[in-house]
């Protein structure tokens, strides 16, 4: 039956119930429909076919477009949150007029565009979007239902979020870089969450006026609103950030190379973020707060380690056997590694030798803590306290016994960082200093950077000469070749629980710029992260 045809059928029903008009249609719909519209008592199964779901998104859509939320919610499978979300559609998002243009199906996914006006106090603007919708079989009545999502009104939309229309909650920011560049998301599409947060933070700050937007309200009250649609233009207030246009521009082409991957390039001498940039589907931060084990890039704090508690130095021994044990755990190095039992502390560092580190993990005198007082207090890690301007994990170096101090070690057990907190390690290493990473002045809303005393300069020039002589002769010199200045570089992989590849990590320095990378499942971090690393070196150093 068509479109035409049923609806004449329901109106001509509805005209003669008196009272509760919402509620009598959903019942007079569902009687009509259950069973997938058969007409026969007996529930089908199995997935619908190609008529069952051109009828069920054609009456979805009918209802949708008639702003009718409670009909439209009962073709669903899950009629109680889609009619609150479509009931907003319309009330709280002011959104009407609405045209659904249907897609060609492909099996049980049906894709469409959806055009529509925006009205709020007197100001009218137009609003168009694609989404897509997937028509299942009802598990009780058997019914061909809209398998409900969020995404199927906006696609920006997840579970709990919702739109509305309202003047705005902080005035826009017009973001510029440290050459005074203006930087938007659609220039810059992963600067969206960044630019979000600062306009929060700071819209009030830098000194504009509120517009009206239609916007994604979030339920995760920390997270702000998204904008979709500009209806009334406010004033934005200018926000200066330490962003370097050229370097961010490298950083967004970079992470494309490989999916699932951020990186962070940090200025050494002054803690100037100069790019942010994250190439993921689920659109987080994974740049700034991300949690995850770093591999062998933790090998720069452990060398740290190892040479401010006179166990060795750069030119000391470090013998790199084929396995090692601690406590009754066995440790390997990547199969190709030969061993080496006269290698130094340089030679073992540079070809990223596991057994090299551990072996070297229970000299006198370090304790199960050693490694989380070089961290905190030499590179400024895992205290809660970086004030970057938005919201950053700042590195967790526990202290651990057992196995998993020698797995620290090597940047597995407990330890967790993100590309913002290697780079900044990267940056102490070869400088000495610990400067704290930031994204916009400190004096803007007085915030106070976290402090660390850093390495002693012999500490920090022998960390320098083995990432440059991992640049130039060990494992990161594929990904580095081709780079001009003084370069350095530290690779790394991190085994994950439930991946089959590694996730690959990458830092490195060229002058005065220090970039981090990493990709998950990228494996070696030479092959994936490197060349990320790579990419924005060349443009920044």
């Amino acid at each position: 039956m068509g479109r035409g045809v049923k609806v004449a059928v329901i109106g001509g029903v509805f005209a003669v119930m008196v009272g509760g008009a919402g509620y009598g249609a959903y019942n007079v719909v569902s009687a009509l429909d259950e069973g997938g519209g058969s007409g026969s008592s007996e529930a089908k199964s199995g997935p619908p076919d190609k008529d069952e779901v051109a009828e069920t998104s054609e009456k979805f859509f009918a209802a949708w477009e008639k702003g009718d939320a409670t009909t439209a919610a009962s073709y669903t499978n899950n009629a109680s949150i889609a009619g609150t979300l479509l009931t907003a559609y319309g009330e709280d998002a002011h959104i009407g007029g609405v045209e659904i243009t249907p897609g060609t199906a492909a099996g049980t996914s049906v894709p469409f565009t959806v055009k529509a006006k925006v009205s709020y106090e007197g100001t009218t603007k137009p609003l168009s979007y694609r989404s897509t919708l997937t028509v299942v079989r009802g598990e009780t009545s058997g019914r061909a239902l809209v398998d409900w999502k969020p995404s199927v009104v906006h696609p920006d939309l997840k579970d709990g979020d919702t739109l509305v229309t309202t003047e705005s909650a902080t005035p826009q920011i017009q973001a510029v870089g440290r050459d005074g560049t203006v930087l938007t998301k659609e220039k810059y599409p992963s600067l969206g969450p960044v630019l979000a947060t600062l306009r929060e933070r700071y819209g009030a700050q830098a000194g504009g006026t509120p517009g009206v937007e239609l916007a994604v309200r979030h339920t995760v009250a920390s997270t702000p609103d998204t904008p979709l649609l500009t209806l009334t233009e406010g004033k934005p207030g200018k926000l200066e950030t330490t962003l370097s246009a050229s370097v961010q521009a490298a950083a967004e082409k970079a992470v494309k190379r490989y999916g699932e991957s951020s990186v962070v390039a940090v200025k050494p001498s002054t803690g100037e973020v100069l790019a942010v940039a994250n190439n993921r589907q689920d659109g987080f931060n994974a740049a700034f707060q991300g949690k995850v084990a770093p591999g062998s890039t933790m090998k720069i704090l452990t060398a740290a380690m190892l040479i401010d508690n006179g166990v060795t130095s750069m030119n000391g021994p470090a013998p790199c056997p084929e396995t090692a044990t601690w406590q009754s755990q066995t440790f390997h190095n990547i199969t190709t590694m030969k061993p080496n039992m006269s290698a130094t502390l340089a030679n073992t560092f540079m070809r990223s030798c596991n057994t090299g580190f551990i072996k070297l993990v229970d000299e006198k005198p370090l304790t199960d803590s050693s490694l989380t007082q070089e961290a905190q207090e030499r590179f400024g890690l895992g205290q809660d306290n970086w004030q970057t301007g938005i919201v950053s994990f700042d590195g967790s170096v526990p202290a651990s016994g057992g196995p998993d101090r020698a797995a620290n070690a090597i940047g597995q057990g407990q330890v967790q960082m993100n590309p913002l907190n290697m780079a900044s390690v990267t940056a102490t290493a070869i400088t000495g200093e610990f400067r704290q990473p930031y994204l916009v002045p400190f004096d803007l809303d007085d915030r106070e950077p976290a402090t660390a005393k850093g390495l002693p300069q012999g500490t920090a020039s022998q960390l320098k000469q083995m990432m440059r002589l991992t640049a130039t002769q060990g494992t990161a010199v594929n990904a580095m070749s081709g780079l001009s200045g003084d370069i350095g570089a530290k690779t790394g992989s991190a085994e994950v629980d439930g991946q089959a590849v590694s996730n690959a990590w990458f830092t490195g320095f060229r002058n005065d710029v220090a970039a981090a990378a990493m990709t998950e499942e990228g494996g070696h971090g030479g092959d994936a992260a490197g060349p990320i690393v790579a990419d924005v070196l060349r443009v920044g150093g």
